[in-house]
């Protein structure tokens, strides 16, 4: 089986905002940015995703 996500990103780096959507569609449009990272924004991050990948 394959799968496939996409990630897009405006802006620079502390003030961009991006998007990331994954063909299950589970993940269709889920915000990430400087803020869901390093402080308390809403949205995903690269290590929330890897934990939740390493618990499935």
């Amino acid at each position: 089986m394959r799968r496939k996500a996409t990630a897009l990103w405006n802006g620079n780096l502390k003030e961009g905002k991006g998007n990331l959507s994954t063909d299950s569609t589970v993940l269709d449009h889920t915000q990430y940015s400087f803020s869901t990272r390093f402080e308390d924004g809403v949205g995903t991050n690269p290590e929330e995703l890897l934990a939740a990948a390493h618990a499935g």
